[in-house]
């Protein structure tokens, strides 16, 4: 089992957890908010779910109908996990909209800083580790949990508001209406970025390009960097590079140079796995 894997199998521990104790109150102390949170909380399980599937699948190697490998499966996993918030948001927003103002029990301002607590762990936790090791699942999963911290917020809020009566009764339907709009943004965030990914997203990063031209430029036969683009596949990058070298170098020594700069290149960052080099002859 790898550590992406494990990172998602803890998500998916905690949040059915976290998603039981939420609704499980929130039925016991007449909170509405609490229990849309806590539905909120139990499709963070079934995106890990998702999670857990697309990155195995991505992780296959190539093969003659992938020649790049299976990598986009994590952004095609990602857009699932999009539209599956999304869903729950326009439900969310739905039943805060027409369901009937109740005070909910003082009791779920405890349970509500609980999930509060443990839920910021999670998602810090799930971002550090995504980030560590460039895992865009990881890095939706984080994001998606995050907002769950920030509904659970709300949450308490309308908690407290609702005990002062008369119309703020009706903070626990607003407060449904703002999770779902929060889930609604983030859904919104984690499609766009994919889709784009899915379509072929460059690598925009000035200092990490810049590293890569300087080991390119260690081969005292290159003269100039013509073309240096660096795509996404998932967790693995391919790189398209077209240098400039004397038009009279021999085959033979060309090759060789080509070979270390790719050699170099994979050594520095191994999700360079992918790496095409087209030589054009130097114009003085």
């Amino acid at each position: 089992m790898n550590k992406v894997t494990k990172v998602l199998i803890y998500s998916f521990i905690t949040n059915i957890i976290l998603a039981l104790i939420k609704i499980v109150s929130g039925v016991v102390g007449a909170c509405g908010a609490l229990i849309a949170d806590g539905v909120h909380s139990l499709s963070d399980t079934f995106t890990d779910v998702f999670a857990i599937l697309g990155h195995k699948l991505s992780m296959k190697p190539a093969d003659n109908e992938h020649p790049f490998g299976h990598g986009k499966i994590e952004y095609i996993t990602c857009i699932v996990i999009g539209f599956v918030i999304m869903t729950m948001g326009f439900i969310i927003i739905y039943n805060g909209i027409f369901n009937k103002p109740v005070v909910p029990n003082i009791l779920t301002v405890v349970v509500s800083v609980f999930v509060i607590v443990a839920k910021l762990v999670l998602s810090r936790y799930i971002l550090n580790r995504g980030k560590k090791y460039g895992s865009n699942i990881l890095v939706a999963s984080g994001k998606e949990s995050l907002t769950d911290v920030i509904s659970s917020v709300v949450v308490l809020i309308s908690i407290l508001i609702s005990q002062l009566g008369n119309v703020f009764v009706y903070a626990d339907m607003v407060a449904m209406i703002i999770i779902g709009i929060l889930i609604l943004k983030i859904a919104y965030n984690i499609l766009s970025e994919n889709f784009s990914s899915l379509l072929g997203k460059r690598v925009i990063d000035n200092d990490y390009i810049e590293k890569l031209e300087e080991i390119i430029y260690m081969e005292p036969e290159i003269k100039g960097i013509d073309t240096l683009i660096v795509l996404k596949y998932g967790s693995i990058y391919q790189l398209n590079l077209e240098v400039s070298m004397d038009a009279n170098i021999v085959l033979k020594d060309a090759h060789d140079v080509l070979d270390n700069i790719e050699e170099n290149l994979k050594k520095y960052d191994p999700k360079l796995v992918h790496i095409i080099i087209h030589v054009s002859p130097y114009k003085y």
